[in-house]
């Protein structure tokens, strides 16, 4: 039996979305706030309380609470962990309908980073050049000298974010370079750029991460595949170390 085609002015359905794990655990905090179990002002558990009690990884965890922190609903205390905000229920009243499209989990990107990376440098190195916007974008990040400075911080991140997806260009394959688009459009979402900020907050670490990136670019350019791709999995695994610590 066929069903009967919808009218033009019938309103066709949304297609279906499985959420993320991260938004159902923000989802369950919220509902949390809602009803007096953590109100207005109080201290939220650890993340280590909150993902045995729920069930899940300590990481995702953290990606719920840094999509709280962004729609305004939880701060985060250096030393004193996470707070409900005073106008917590105001703001999650005000806030509209989910997105259609969220944030992508930093965890699922990081995840996908470890996975594509390291292969990505191997084929630049394959080609085995030097790169001048490379050597600027490292410069760049080495003049860097105050993170706490906003403006500072955003032109360090842009480089950061543009040095991994230069090296993708440096392979000269089509694919790979339509892949680390995506990559570098995901690790411009707010809650990447939160996580980030979070794990990345000190000139220390930021030097040691410069120091790994010349690694990886030297690497790459003397032609070393093995090297290459060493050390661009050794540098992600301690950004996933850093930004969502288990």
């Amino acid at each position: 039996m066929k069903h009967p085609a919808l009218s033009a002015t019938e309103p066709s359905a949304s297609p279906l979305r499985v959420p993320q794990l991260y938004e159902l655990v923000a989802e369950r905090l919220k509902k949390s706030i809602q009803d007096g179990s953590y109100p207005p002002g109080s201290r939220l558990p650890a993340e280590r309380d909150l993902a045995t009690t729920l069930g899940v990884g300590r990481a995702t965890v953290r990606e719920a609470m840094g999509e709280l922190v962004n729609q305004g609903v939880v701060q985060t205390k250096p030393h004193s962990g996470s707070f409900v905000r005073d106008n917590a229920l105001e703001v999650m009243r005000a806030l509209k309908a989910p997105p259609s499209q969220p944030d992508t989990s930093p965890l699922s990107t990081l995840a996908a980073r470890l996975a594509i990376e390291p292969l990505v440098a191997q084929f630049a190195a394959a080609v085995g050049r030097r790169d001048e916007e490379i050597e600027r974008l490292l410069d760049l990040m080495e003049r860097t000298s105050d993170l706490s400075d906003p403006a500072q911080r955003r032109d360090w991140n842009e480089a950061d974010r543009q040095f991994h997806h230069r090296i993708a260009l440096m392979t000269g394959n089509p694919v790979m370079q339509a892949i680390a688009q995506v990559v570098a459009s995901a690790v411009d979402e707010p809650l990447w750029r939160r996580l980030r900020d979070h794990g990345i907050h000190d000139p220390a670490r930021a030097r040691l991460y410069v120091y790994e990136h010349r690694l990886i670019y030297e690497a790459i350019a003397t032609g070393n595949q093995e090297a290459a791709g060493f050390y661009v999995r050794q540098h992600l695994e301690r950004v996933q170390k850093d930004m969502l610590a288990t």
